[in-house]
């Protein structure tokens, strides 16, 4: 009787040694958990190229309006990063398949 009131006083002991100290085997899961999901976001993260993936993609919805020589053109040109990045998602008003949205949305981020 007496050893196993030891035991499961060790074992108390280490467990509570351990929580004070930082080295809880949930902590260390989730910090492998999350260190994992960054870097598996961080691979499949990558930004689209504005000239051979977003141009294209609004040439095929925009034109001719908002490319070289449309009404809006002066306004609104489509054909630079810059003006897509200040209209964010605004653009979805016009474009509404779900992974052109998406193409854009991770060249906004």
């Amino acid at each position: 009787m007496r050893i196993l009131f030891l035991v499961v006083i060790a074992t108390a002991a280490i467990a509570l040694g351990l929580k004070l100290f930082g080295h809880s085997q949930n902590t260390v899961f989730v910090t492998d958990q999350s260190s994992a999901l960054e870097s598996s976001s961080r691979v499949s993260a990558r930004k689209p190229d504005f000239d051979s993936e977003i141009k294209p993609l609004l040439q095929n919805r925009c034109q001719p309006c908002h490319f070289q020589g449309g009404k809006v053109y002066d306004k609104l040109p489509f054909d630079r990063p810059d003006t897509i990045k200040k209209l964010g998602t605004r653009l979805f008003t016009r474009i509404k398949d779900e992974k052109e949205q998406k193409l854009i949305r991770d060249f906004l981020r």
